[in-house]
């Protein structure tokens, strides 16, 4: 069979590569004790009412999904707002991915920054837009240079807030100011994956207290709920900007039991509550240990810190001395931060044992000048 010619823009395309498993791992080392630190997902697992919600539901799965009706009605309740400002898909990429098919054409300019969520690059260069990035500024978004860098082609500028990989956010007047240059034309993507995780900080800008109509905010189930393996997430914008993600979106996204654990993590404060507990106490605790090494890391809102490194070389070298001791950290070369290492927090014992890790990495010489060679 004669294979049609793929576009070049497809086969040109580096796909997404998920971090590695502890499967993965355990074949590759033959370690017995692996802890898996590299895709920030919840080291608590998932959200017991979540669980309980899939259970009642699994009689369900010979039906079709109702396409999230009954998430965006449980939705529009838990933040006050029509339902008709909600968009329910398979995780918030998902959501992100129909939103993008939705309003934008191929050679259409899209602008994020230079180290930001590789999920987005895959995304604008699948649809052939012609994507545009500015440098990060301290690690940090820089809406000033992005709003210099729009130009007339420009369509949409993407934000994900806090910015993964560096953990940092930009702040609420900032963020105002951006929107009050934006040109009309050009739609905003707002990500919010790490929302439960920063909004504590009085100065973060919660995207649904001051709703814009060219804004389109994402959140995510997959982070704080312990939900990444099921994929559930969604979108709220204007109502038109939703009628159209919905137009183009899978028709039955989500399933049946992504749907009934979203509803059921809904309900699951202690569960929350004992997370971002458990969060804010490991990083802190991780923060002091890299201080006391005077390692540099970025200042992080999100749930991982990004260890930076003075070089590529370095940052390997870290993630592999990690590996070796089994923790499985995340180099981010794909994320366009080649000097760095994201590294998600973990439960009380998996910090210390990180720790521990670290202390004994950074600290013994004889393993640096064995790698430098």
């Amino acid at each position: 069979m004669k294979i049609p010619q793929t576009p070049a823009h497809i086969s040109s395309l580096q796909r997404y590569i998920a971090g590695r498993s502890i499967e993965e791992v355990r074949k590759e080392l033959g370690l017995e004790r692996i802890i898996k630190l590299a895709s920030n997902e919840n080291p608590l697992g998932p959200s017991p009412k979540a669980l309980e919600a899939i259970q009642r539901s699994l009689p369900d799965i010979s039906l079709y999904p109702d396409g999230g009706l009954l998430i965006r009605e449980r939705l529009a309740e838990y933040h006050g707002i029509p339902i008709d400002n909600i968009v329910a898909g398979s995780g918030s990429e998902a959501v992100m991915s129909a939103f993008m098919r939705a309003h934008l054409m191929p050679g259409d300019e899209a602008i994020t920054a230079e180290g930001t969520f590789i999920g987005f690059y895959v995304l604008s260069h699948a649809q052939n837009l012609a994507l545009k990035t500015v440098p990060l500024k301290n690690y940090t978004f820089d809406l000033e240079a992005i709003l210099s860098a729009i130009t007339p082609r420009t369509r949409l500028v993407y934000i994900p807030n806090p910015n993964n990989p560096t953990g940092t956010a930009v702040s609420d007047d900032e963020f105002n100011n951006f929107l009050r240059n934006l040109p009309d034309e050009v739609l905003v993507i707002m990500d919010e994956a790490y929302f439960e995780f920063a909004r504590e900080w009085k100065e973060y800008p919660n995207s649904l207290d001051n709703r814009h109509d060219q804004v389109m905010t994402l959140r995510s189930f997959s982070k704080a709920y312990g939900l990444a393996g099921i994929r559930i997430g969604y979108g709220i914008g204007h109502p038109k900007l939703v009628e159209n993600t919905i137009k183009v979106k899978l028709p039955f996204e989500p399933s049946v039991l992504a749907q009934a654990a979203g509803i059921g993590a809904l309900e699951d404060h202690q569960f929350l509550s004992r997370t971002l507990e458990m969060n804010r106490q490991g990083k802190a605790r991780l923060c002091t240990a890299l201080d006391a090494l005077g390692q540099s890391y970025a200042p992080s809102l999100a749930n991982f810190i990004m260890v930076i490194m003075e070089n590529g070389d370095r940052a390997i070298w870290l993630s592999n001395q990690l590996l070796l001791k089994g923790i499985i950290a995340r180099p981010m070369i794909p994320f366009r931060l080649p000097h760095t290492v994201r590294i998600t927090i973990g439960t009380e014992e998996q910090t210390t044992i990180l720790i521990e890790a670290l202390q004994e990495i950074l600290t013994d010489k004889s393993i640096s000048k064995n790698e430098a060679r």
